[in-house]
Formats: structure tokens, sequence, C-alpha cells
């Protein structure tokens, strides 16, 4: 993880989280008894054996192991490095994570980047207001339909049509930034000009709202009719997707997102009150894109001209998507009216049709197969072989699960094939995942140190319970050792819950054994817990009294205080 966040930072974002509302924003849950259930997004199965849990605030699946705190769910499910995933929460709970040396550094390097792109905005702000060009572009943005609030809130601006207008406005401590930052194009000679020029402005956002990129449309003849921000250390087209920090800013839960291709049709969505539209900038769509995608929702849909160019490019997003594809991921396809964007047809139509257009979208499923099936002949056994043959392919690059069956039985269904002699052609010599036996704790079960400390672990606030004079002092083993930790840390922050002592041990070894504890299903009430947690420390205490007396006993010579020590040992036992 390399410079580590620091561990205060992780306890209060771990205690603001809440892992149920988290996770069922990416898998619906559905309450059972004290916690919620579903389907196990990491294996194939059909009967729920996926636990959260509100109180540990960790998620078991009892089928195939997988577990893990909040932190640990996005790492695993939308493929987040450790940094990215408490980035993530911390923006969810209003936090800003504390920047390491490392980070610090980064930030310092490209502060100048980060100024320069902020004053481009501004200034290209301030001319779309000045009197000299405010009838032209105000025109059209009328004609376009879009509202003061709308340009406002997207931070729209215009390029003056000189050739070195952004050059003399930025001040002399930035001016080395702007080539770097993309706004400035070198004559030679120590000699630059405005890269954007006579053009509407949109700026592009980072997830924090800082401006990384703008794109440029011109008003009046010329080409190219779109410009964007050449890649720069901050800008990468195959990253970012302009409008969503605006989506994320407006919307607590996104149950959707749909996929435009134009800068205009984001404003035109949003001036229809239509706020979950985000826009490639310029480019196919890529897994970062779609990784960033599934972070915010579960469900993706795409739109595209009706033309062949928009179905070529709809097939490609397909083809991008199929691995990402999971339990609870769901991408679909809308396709306009050949030339119309979104645009044109919802400042046609209206927001209400427009959406219902979006309810019609094409299930990726209905599309990957309609379109197999246009090549084929259906009515033949050698039409139907070509398919699957056809299919093969992209059905393996569909991770294991709920969704990657269906497809199989829905192909089984075309080609005439029994599902079963499908998968065994689709999927030769695959083995049956091995399922771990459920842990259950009951009275009396396991050592008194693994009882002790999976007690404590999943009830934190059980330590009021343990004797302030406890001492394991005379036990050896990295079971005890691990027990006095678990100990020593809760006395010492008695606020702390399960998922916050998990991530105290994040990657270690003692980690994962805590994680496996931490699955495990105490069937004890509340008052037999405290009973079976004072017992086990007894216990404990007793081996190590036990130990003590071993010990003095094989000393050739005691002192006085170690006499009386043995003989109190003795008399106790």
């Amino acid at each position: 993880m390399g410079e580590r966040i620091p561990q205060e930072f992780i306890d209060e974002l771990v205690a603001r989280t809440d892992i149920v509302e988290l996770i069922d924003s990416r898998v619906p849950l559905r309450k059972a008894s004290h916690n919620h259930v579903a389907c196990c997004p990491f294996h194939n199965e059909k009967t729920p054996s996926f636990t959260v849990s509100p109180q540990k605030q960790f998620y078991y699946c009892f089928g195939c192991g997988v577990h893990g705190t909040a932190i640990g769910f996005l790492m695993a499910f939308d493929r987040l490095s450790f940094i990215e995933a408490v980035e993530e929460l911390a923006q969810r709970a209003g936090m800003i994570v504390p920047q390491s040396s490392k980070q610090q550094d980064y930030y310092n390097r490209h502060q100048g980047l980060y100024e320069v792109l902020a004053c481009a905005a501004e200034f290209y702000q301030q001319q779309l207001e000045a009197n000299a060009y405010q009838g032209q572009v105000k025109a059209y943005l009328r004609e376009r339909g879009l509202s003061g609030s709308v340009i406002a809130e997207f931070g729209l601006g215009f390029a003056p049509p000189r050739w070195n207008a952004l050059l003399h406005y930025t001040q002399p401590s930035l001016k080395s930034h702007l080539q770097a930052a993309g706004l400035a194009i070198s004559k030679g000679e120590n000699r630059y000009y405005d890269r954007f020029r006579d053009r509407l402005i949109f700026p592009i956002h980072d997830y924090r709202g800082r401006v990384i990129g703008f794109g440029g449309r011109l008003l009046g003849n010329g080409s190219p009719k779109y410009l964007n921000s050449p890649e720069t250390p901050l800008f990468h087209k195959g990253r970012e997707l302009y409008g969503l920090y605006q989506v994320r800013k407006s919307l607590r839960r996104c149950d959707r997102l749909l996929v435009v291709e134009g800068y205009m049709d984001v404003l035109a969505l949003a001036e229809h009150k239509i706020r979950y539209a985000v826009a490639t900038l310029g480019t196919a769509t890529t897994s970062d894109h779609l990784t960033r995608l599934f972070r915010i929702t579960p469900a993706v849909i795409f739109c595209f001209d009706g033309d062949r160019a928009g179905y070529q490019a709809a097939w490609r997003a397909l083809e991008t998507a199929l691995p990402l594809l999971g339990q609870g991921r769901q991408v679909q396809f809308m396709f306009l009216p050949q030339g119309e964007d979104p645009d044109t047809v919802v400042r046609a139509e209206g927001q209400m049709a427009f959406e219902a257009r979006i309810t019609k979208a094409m299930p990726l499923s209905d599309f990957l197969l309609n379109n197999l099936r246009q090549k084929v002949d259906l009515s033949s056994v050698d039409g139907r072989a070509r398919l699957v043959e056809l299919a093969q392919p992209l059905l393996a690059r569909i991770p294991p699960g709920v969704y990657q069956d269906m497809l199989l039985a829905h192909l089984a269904e075309l080609a005439q094939l029994e599902q079963a002699t499908l998968i065994r052609h689709l999927r030769p010599g695959k083995k049956p995942m091995a399922v771990p036996p459920l842990q259950r704790l009951e009275r009396g079960a396991a050592s008194p140190t693994r009882r002790a400390v999976a007690i404590l672990l999943q009830r934190p606030k059980m330590i009021q319970w343990v004797d302030k004079n406890l001492s394991l002092r005379e036990l050896e083993g990295a079971g005890v050792e691990l027990l006095q930790k678990l100990i020593n840390l809760l006395r010492n922050n008695p606020y702390l819950n399960t998922a916050a002592l998990l991530e105290r041990w994040r990657d270690s070894e003692m980690g994962r054994y805590l994680e496996q504890l931490a699955g495990w299903e105490l069937l004890l009430t509340d008052e037999d817990m405290v009973l079976e947690l004072q017992a086990a420390l007894e216990r404990l205490q007793v081996q190590g009294a036990e130990q003590r007396i071993i010990i003095l006993s094989n000393q050739s010579s005691l002192t006085g205080a170690e006499q009386r020590e043995l003989l109190a040992l003795l008399a106790e036992k």
C-alpha cells in the first residue's frame, strides 16, 4: 500500500460508512433477520449465501468464503486499489483523505497545472459574459435551449478568436505550465499561441471537481468542429467522462447512467431534468470508463445513433463490457432515429418521452444474440453450430455467474441443444468450486483463545466485561499475542467496530485469520456471550498460572517474592 493513510482516519471512515447501503447500491440486498442477504456477486449460485452484517460492518459468503469490510468490498467488486477504495468511501462520507508525503509530492509537482487550468476556466467564463462576444455566443446557447443555471453549473465559457488572449491573461508565475496543461502550442523559439480560439468551451472536471481539461466547439465554419485537450499528466480521455462530476454532485443515489456521445447531449438532458447522463470524450468506451461507471451504478445504458456507425460503436462497447459483467450489473443499448442525437430528441419530445425511450433500451444479451443470429441460418444444423462457434469467445469473456448461465440457457434454446451439452462444449474440464465448511461458535466450541478473539472481534463493546487485571504474560503463541493486542486496543479505543479492527491488520497473516473469525456465526445470546468470554479468559488465566508454576518450580533458587508468588498460585489451584 506504500505510505499508509493514518489509522485514525481509517477508523473514522469505517465508522461513518454503512456497508449495507454501499453494497446494496451495487448488489441488491434483502433483509433476513438481523442481516441482509443476496446471491454472491463473486461466484455462481442460485440460493443466497452472501451475507452482510450491519452490526459487524462486514460481508461474508458461506458458499465461496469471500469476506471483508466496506473497503475490501470496493477493492474486490470495483477492482480498486486500497487508496482508491478509501478515496471512494471518503467522498461518499464527505471526508478528505490526508495526503501522504508521496501523494503530497505528486500534488506539488502538478499544482501548477491545476492552477493554470483553473485560471483558464475562469478566463473563458469571463469571456462568455464579455460584451464583445455575448450576443454571438448567447444567441447560440439560446438556440440550443440552455438556461443560465445549467451554463453556470457546468462552467461553460468562450475562447476569443485572438491567438494569444489566454497567454496575455495568465499571470507570469503560471505561464510556464500552459503548454504542459494543453492550453498553449509551441511555435518554436519560446513562442506560443492559444490552443482554443473562437470556441464555446466545456470544462472537464475530475471526480473532485477540479478542472483537468477542456473541450471546444466552433460556432462558425471551420475544422475540426470539436477540439479536446491533448493527453496531459492530468487528463486522459480514455479514463474521463464529461458530466460525471455533476452527476455525482446532484444525485445521492444513481440507479442508472446514460452514456452519450457529445457535450451538448449531456447539457440538453440536464436542462430537461435528466441528470444521469455522461459523455465520452471523442473516443470509444474503454474498460476504465466502464469501471468508473460501475462504481456509481449497477446499470449503464449506451445511447447511439441508429445508423451503421452507431451499431458498430455499440458492438465495440459490448465487447468492452463483457469482462466487467457480473451479479447485479446491467448494460443496455438505446438507438435513436438516424440523424438524431439526444440533444435534438429531448428538445423535440421532452423529458417523459425521452425517458420512455430509455425504458425500452435493449439488454446486452438481446443485442449480442440478435447480432449473431443475423449472421447464420438457424433453420439448418450448420447454421446453429456456427452460432455456437461465434458466441463461444464472447461468452467466455463474461465472468462465471448467473448472468453467464442465463445467456448460455438462451443460446442453448436458439441452437436447439440441451444446456448441459452446450456447457460441456464451452467449459471443457471445468471443476466445481470447493466450498469451505460453515463455521459456528457455540457454547464451549473452539479453543479458549479463539473463542475470546472471535467474541471481542464481533462484539467489541464486550471489552467492558474483561477484567482490567487480566494477565496473559506466561502464555505463548501468536493467538495469545493477538488476543492481548486486541484487548489493549479496545481498552484504548472502545469506539472501534468490527470493520475498523479488521482494517488494523489489513494485508497481514493475522488479518486473514481475523477475517475468518469475523465470518463465524455466534450462536449465543448476548448474556451467554458474556459468560462464554469470561469463561474463555478464566481458562486462559488458569493455563497461565499453571505455566508460571512450572517455571517457578523448575528454578534452582527463588527470591522471597517468587516463593510467595508460587505459594499463592498453588493455594489458588
